[in-house]
């Protein structure tokens, strides 16, 4: 193998090629979601009606458009599961949300949604429906839409399925173009192995924690419904596209991890990779992103440029720098040095443009639990970026301390020498003659022992160095696997913004009239301000003669106290509640539209 495949691209050239990346992806602007102002004209099927079939979709109409809240449109089963079948979406005044035929389908039904107005008022509601006869307790919206051991096991299949990735893509690098040929070849391809495997079982984990974690149930409570939801789903051919690239870079590696493979494998290989690094972001934040395309490119660029990275580091510090001849590593580290170099401008830069995206607003990286995540990685990466600069400059004065074997012995002065002759051709040495087992200097090198005590201590630091680079990497590992089940920025911060003002909203229903009303801020104290909105069915504006509203806290025996409200318009009323004590207050609200014509409706408001 030539010299010329080893030698890198100039790093002014790549740095020149990342600044162009980001510039391009910097073009597609993340988008912000259009909403307005609107009122339940009706629903299908309808509010408390008793159907003879299990429904496919639940429709929810309004007067005018709405944006969705992420996550927070749900259909409930008379068991309790979330039944959604794909991901909700608004058409002009229309929400439609999918669902699967429940697993014990007779009982009620509870519809939930949050969607936001024009002057950013949340709109929520819920109603209820019942198959064959209506049950005895109507589910109820858990706090927790997700359960522990679920939220616990999502992420760690995230994680499994990124450490695979780094133990498949880093060793099989260094396996392939650098390794050099005296040293043996098992430790590293056992760690090629051992990433395909994690990634399968991360894989395999993922879509078994997919199905609880959309339908609310345990971890081992799963149907087989609910696995097929997943398998028809998006995410799940993802996955099952992930699965079978895997099984085909599984059959084509062995050539490569042994030194032997031509260009076309090799072709076939990168392409591959390629290909099954995309299912990623297609089952992640990158398939619901404003700009998919730049963001799914900007993933792929930013987890093949951590795997180069990260794996080059484990399999180096696992094997070269244990047992390495020091003429083989004055070759080969100069070389992995610009390599990661390069790595590690892509992985910024990758990740520069998916944080652009995602985050959205500027102030959604303090703001919102996902900015402040990619705050801390960026932290652990300049604690990384500091380690790998520290060892740079151990490999630079490695080089100059140890020089390489004449042009006759087959290297370049470069170091652009392929990992097959990276040994002395006519040295004659075992793979390990000479060596010691915990630095890798020649015991009988007939050098004096003051002159070899500082290069085994130079090496010393750099295996330390570099394992440091390892620890701090598979904590980023970590902190992406969390990131990648966070709600983006650009989504959190509506929500966000909802929860800093401490407002609460939602649609109620009489036989008379629909009620919209918010209170804001919901807090201790006299001063919590209510308005209030009555509509006809249809969503027409209704006039209100009086308004009453009587807010109670029966499990602290506190009674129903009234507190009367302004009408400001024919339909819009106002007042003020008093909450003393923290608890789930009752509030009724009271509408008279004529001598005659009256009706409340009720809800409950927490107030910690």
């Amino acid at each position: 193998m030539g010299s010329s495949r080893l030698r890198p691209v100039p790093l002014g050239r790549a740095a020149l090629a990342v600044l162009l990346f980001v510039g391009l992806a910097v073009l597609f602007g993340p988008a912000r979601p259009a909403a307005a102002h609107a009122a339940v004209l009706g629903t299908v099927p309808q509010q408390q009606a008793v159907l003879g079939f299990s429904p496919t979709e639940v429709t929810i109409t309004f007067s005018e458009p709405v944006a969705l809240v992420a996550g927070r449109v749900q259909v409930l089963a008379p068991d309790g599961k979330r039944i959604n079948d794909g991901d909700a979406t608004v058409r002009d005044a229309t929400l439609r949300i999918p669902i699967r035929v429940a697993d014990r389908p007779l009982g009620t039904y509870l519809v939930s949604y949050r969607v936001i107005s024009a002057d950013s008022h949340p709109v929520a509601g819920s109603y209820t429906f019942s198959v064959g006869a209506a049950s005895a307790t109507p589910p109820e919206p858990a706090e927790e839409t997700v359960r522990p051991d679920v939220r616990v096991a999502v992420p760690v299949t995230r994680y499994l399925g990124y450490a695979g990735l780094v133990l498949l893509v880093g060793p099989t690098l260094l396996l392939g173009l650098l390794w050099p040929r005296r040293l043996p070849r098992r430790g590293a391809v056992r760690l090629v192995r051992a990433g395909l495997l994690l990634v399968a079982l991360g894989t395999l984990a993922g879509f078994w924690a997919q199905a609880p974690y959309t339908s609310g149930a345990g971890l081992l409570d799963v149907s087989g419904a609910e696995l097929r939801q997943v398998l028809d789903s998006d995410f799940g051919l993802a996955l099952a596209a992930r699965l079978g690239i895997l099984l085909l870079v599984a059959a084509l590696l062995p050539p490569v991890l042994a030194g032997r493979a031509g260009r076309v494998r090799v072709g076939l290989l990168v392409a591959l990779g390629l290909a099954g690094l995309a299912t990623w972001p297609l089952a992640g934040h990158a398939a619901a992103s404003p700009t998919p395309l730049a963001s799914g490119i900007a993933s792929v660029v930013h987890l093949a440029a951590m795997s180069v990275w990260l794996g080059g580091l484990v399999a180096m510090v696992g094997f070269p720098l244990r047992a390495a001849h020091p003429r083989v590593l004055a070759v080969i580290l100069p070389v992995w040095s610009r390599w990661a170099t390069i790595a590690v401008l892509w992985l910024v830069a990758g990740g520069v443009v998916q944080a652009m995206i995602e985050i959205g607003a500027p102030g959604a990286l303090f703001g919102t639990g996902y900015g402040r995540l990619v705050l801390a990685k960026v932290a652990l990466l300049a604690l990384l970026l500091g380690a790998a600069g520290y060892a740079r400059r151990l490999v630079r004065r490695r080089t100059t301390a140890t020089p390489a074997k004449p042009a006759d012995s087959g290297q370049t002065a470069d170091g652009g020498q392929t990992a097959d002759n990276g040994q002395p051709a006519d040295s004659g040495e075992p793979a390990n003659s000479g060596q010691t087992a915990d630095n890798g200097e020649l015991a009988d090198s007939g050098q004096p022992a003051d002159s070899t005590e500082p290069a085994v201590a130079g090496r010393r630091r750099l295996r330390r160095t570099v394992g440091l680079e390892v620890l701090v990497g598979l904590v980023v590992l970590g902190v992406s696997s969390v990131l990648v089940q966070t709600t983006p920025g650009r989504n959190a911060g509506i929500e966000a913004e909802i929860a800093a003002s401490d407002t609460f909203a939602q649609t109620l229903s009489s036989p008379l009239y629909t009620l919209q009303f918010d209170i804001y801020p919901v807090q201790l104290g006299p001063n919590n301000t209510v308005h209030a909105y009555v509509y006809t069915p249809d969503g027409r504006p209704l006039p209100a003669v009086e308004w009453t509203l009587t807010a109670a806290l029966p499990a602290q025996g506190v009674e129903p106290t009234d507190t009367p409200m302004l009408g400001v318009e024919p339909h819009h009323g106002a007042g003020a509640v008093n909450f003393p004590i923290p608890g789930d207050w009752e509030l009724r609200f009271t509408v008279r539209l004529s001598e005659i014509d009256q009706a409340t409706v009720r809800t409950v408001v927490r107030v910690r």
